[in-house]
């Protein structure tokens, strides 16, 4: 066989042998530390928070001052009560639709909804109450710490 006659026949192949010999020594790089941290779904614990969701601390320590930064599960049909927290606190909802109110009064049924994408302030020393109804909620909070919890409810 010609060479020419070898070369009409493996050229339209050899794009493909190429992509495949890349594709194969392709690995996972390793990353820098130095570069950034991650850690994986599975890596990240989770646990029970004195108001009944579960919280996972992705940075910081929120019983210490400094900034922090938690994810919030709040199954169904489980609300906060009446509260305030020190300082301010940033809530992004990441899925579900999460139900917030104000006051020092417990009316589950006067909140208002936040569907996934709302951006929530909780301003220093002022009555809110929260949680999910019907779907699981999944929050990112971010905030200075120490973050406590005062409850303040009137019945």
């Amino acid at each position: 066989m010609s060479i020419s006659r070898m070369l009409q026949r493996w050229l339209p192949a050899a794009p493909v042998a190429a992509g495949l010999v890349f594709l194969a020594s392709m690995q996972a790089g390793d990353l820098n530390p130095k570069a950034l941290a991650y850690k994986s779904p599975d890596q990240i614990k989770w646990t029970d928070s004195p108001s009944g969701a579960k919280e996972a601390v992705l940075m910081g320590d929120p019983s210490k001052p400094g900034w922090y930064i938690i994810l919030v599960k709040w199954t169904p049909h489980h609300m906060s009560h009446p509260h305030f927290h020190p300082n301010d606190r940033f809530a992004t909802v990441i899925s579900g639709t999460w139900w917030v109110g104000t006051g020092p009064k417990f009316d589950p049924d006067g909140t208002t909804p936040m569907p996934p994408g709302s951006f929530v302030t909780h301003f220093a020393k002022q009555i809110h109450y929260d949680g999910a109804k019907d779907q699981e909620v999944l929050l990112q909070i971010v905030g200075q710490g120490p973050d406590t919890a005062t409850p303040a409810e009137q019945k």
